[in-house]
C-alpha cells in the first residue's frame, strides 16, 4: 500500500508541475491569458528599432545617447505604474565609467619594401580591423613583434615576452589564454587572470611596446584599459596572414603548438605598419542601471523577489554607428514586454519582480557587478535571476544554466511546452572564464541564474551590421510570453 501510495504522489506532483492552470480562480486565469496574447511581436520589434536607432547613438555608456535611452525606459516603467528601485527613490542606480569615443581617420598600413621603394596595402573597415574602442589617439610606424598571448606568468613557468625586444615596436598577440575551461578547472584557473583584455594591454605598456594588433575579430570591444601613449587596433585573418607571409611560420600552427605545448613561440616578423586611430578620452563617464520594482500582494512572500534583466548599453561609434539591435536592444524588449504584460496583472502576483536593464555590460560587465554591491534588496531573498542578451535573430532558443538549476528551469520549460512548443535548449556551465555576461555575476553570488540566447539566422557581433534588418521579432514573441507565464508561475506558487 505504501508503494501505491508513493506512485500515486509522484504522479500527483507530476500533474501539479505540468498544470498549465496558474491560478485558484478562472477570472484571474483568463486574464493571465488575455495579457499573454495581447503581448505582440510588432511591439517588441518597435522597441528594438528605437533603441538602435540614431536618435541613442550606440548606447555607448556614459554617452549622451546610453542616458537617452535610460530615460526612455524609464519613461515606460513609469507610464505602467511600476515602482522606482533606483537611487533616491529614482530609477537610476548611477556609477563611474570612463569611456572612449572613437572617430572617422582610423586605419591600418602594411609596408612592403620592393625595390627601394615602399608598397602601402591598408587595410578596409571594419572586415579587416576596427580601431581598439580604448585606444589613444594618434599614429605609430613600427616593427611587428609576434608576442604569443600576451602572458607573462613566472609562476607558470611561461612568458610570451622572453627573449624578445618589444621596446617601441608593435605587438601582435592573440585573444584569451593557450588553456581554456575545456582543460579543466584546476588548470583553467591558474591561467584565467591572463586571459583578461586589460591584463593584456597593460603587460603590452609594461615591456615599452607603443601599439598593438589584437587578433580579436576583428569586433568592437571597450572593455579594456586606456593607456594615453598606446595605439591599437582589432585585427581578422587577412592582417595576420600578410604578417605571417614570407616569415617560414604558419599562424595556426603556431598556435596550436603553443597550445599543445604551453611554451611561447613570439618572433620578430620583419614587417612593419603604421597604426593610425582618432580618439577622445572620457575620464569623468557616469553611467546607470535602470531598475524598476513590482512588490507581490502576499505579505510574507513578497520579501522573495524574482529578477528579469537586459543590459541595455552597446557600443557607440567605433568609428561608425554600432546600432546592437540583437546585441542587445532585443533582450531590452523582451524585459520591457513582460514588465507591460506583468504590469496588468500585479495585484495577483504573490511574490515581488524587480526588472534591471544595466549599464556597462560592454565595459567589463561593470552595471551587474554595481547592482550585486548595492542591491535594492537583500541578495538572501533573490530567488533567480533570468538574463536576456541576444535573444533577437534566429528561431532556436538557448538557456545557459537550465541545467544547473533543474527546479527553475522547470517552470520554462513546462511554459514553453504547453503554450508556445518552440524549440528550446539548455546546459550546464561552470561558469569559470571571465565575466561575458550579467548572469556570471549572479552565479558567483550563488544566486539560481539563467541566460538566455537565440541562433539560427546570420547575426553580426560588435559590428555596425548588427542593425534592424536582421532581427527575428517572432522568435522574441514567443520568448516573452514563455517568461511571462513563467513568472506568473514562480511568482505564485505555494
Amino acid at each position: 500500500m505504501n508503494k501505491i501510495n508513493n506512485i500515486f504522489r509522484i504522479f500527483l506532483v507530476f500533474v501539479l508541475i505540468s498544470l498549465p492552470c496558474f491560478s485558484q480562480n478562472t477570472e484571474i486565469h483568463n486574464e493571465y491569458l488575455n495579457v499573454f496574447h495581447s503581448i505582440s511581436s510588432h511591439t517588441l520589434y518597435d522597441y528594438v528599432e528605437k533603441l538602435a536607432s540614431e536618435e541613442f547613438g550606440g548606447r555607448l555608456t556614459g554617452t549622451a545617447g546610453f542616458d537617452s535611452a535610460a530615460a526612455w525606459c524609464a519613461d515606460l516603467f513609469q507610464g505602467w505604474d511600476i515602482e522606482p528601485a533606483g537611487d533616491k527613490n529614482s530609477y537610476f542606480q548611477t556609477f563611474d565609467i570612463p569611456y572612449t569615443l572613437v572617430f572617422p581617420g582610423c586605419g591600418i598600413d602594411l609596408l612592403i619594401p620592393y625595390k627601394g621603394d615602399t608598397i602601402v596595402k591598408s587595410y578596409s573597415y571594419h572586415d579587416e580591423f576596427i580601431p581598439g574602442a580604448t585606444s589613444a589617439s594618434g599614429k605609430i610606424t613600427a616593427e611587428i613583434v609576434y608576442a604569443g598571448y600576451g602572458i607573462s606568468a613566472p609562476e607558470l613557468n611561461y612568458d610570451d615576452y622572453k627573449d624578445i625586444d618589444v621596446t617601441d615596436k608593435i605587438i601582435l598577440i592573440e585573444r584569451e589564454a593557450p588553456v581554456s575551461p575545456e582543460n579543466g578547472k584546476e588548470l583553467f584557473n591558474k591561467w584565467r587572470p591572463y586571459s583578461f583584455h586589460q591584463y593584456k594591454l597593460k603587460n603590452a605598456v609594461k615591456h615599452g611596446a607603443r601599439g598593438m594588433l589584437y587578433n580579436y575579430g576583428p569586433i568592437v570591444n571597450p572593455n579594456n584599459a586606456y593607456d594615453p601613449d598606446f595605439i591599437y587596433s582589432h585585427i581578422g585573418e587577412e592582417v595576420v596572414s600578410d604578417i605571417f607571409s614570407g616569415t617560414g611560420k604558419k599562424h595556426s600552427k603556431v598556435v596550436e603548438s603553443i597550445k599543445e605545448h604551453l611554451e611561447p613561440r613570439s618572433f620578430v616578423t620583419g614587417k612593419t605598419v603604421t597604426i593610425k586611430n582618432t580618439t577622445e578620452y572620457h575620464s569623468e563617464g557616469k553611467g546607470s542601471n535602470v531598475i524598476g520594482f513590482i512588490e507581490g500582494y502576499d505579505k510574507t512572500l513578497n520579501k522573495q523577489v524574482i529578477i528579469l534583466g537586459a543590459h541595455l548599453d552597446h557600443l557607440g561609434y567605433c568609428y561608425e554607428m554600432i546600432p546592437g539591435a540583437n546585441d542587445n536592444a532585443s533582450g531590452v524588449a523582451v524585459v520591457l514586454g513582460v514588465a507591460h504584460a506583468l504590469s496588468r496583472i500585479k495585484e495577483h502576483l504573490r511574490r515581488s519582480v524587480l526588472f534591471i536593464l544595466f549599464g556597462a555590460e560592454e565595459q567589463g560587465v561593470v552595471g551587474s557587478k554595481v547592482f550585486l554591491e548595492n542591491p535594492p534588496v537583500p541578495l538572501k531573498n533573490i530567488l533567480c535571476f533570468l538574463n536576456f542578451d541576444g535573444v533577437g535573430c534566429g528561431d532556436i532558443i538557448h538557456a545557459r544554466a537550465g541545467k544547473n538549476y533543474p527546479s527553475f528551469w522547470e517552470y520554462i520549460s513546462v511554459a514553453n511546452s504547453t503554450f508556445i512548443k518552440r524549440e528550446m535548449k539548455t546546459y550546464y556551465t561552470e561558469n569559470l572564464a571571465r565575466p561575458r555576461l550579467d548572469a556570471s555575476r549572479f552565479m558567483w553570488k550563488d544566486i539560481p541564474s539563467i541566460s538566455f540566447s537565440v541562433s539560427g539566422a546570420p547575426s553580426y557581433y560588435h559590428t555596425p551590421q548588427d542593425d534592424i534588418d536582421i532581427i527575428t521579432p517572432e522568435v522574441m514573441e514567443d520568448l516573452t510570453k514563455i517568461i511571462f507565464m513563467s513568472v506568473v508561475r514562480m511568482a505564485n506558487a505555494e
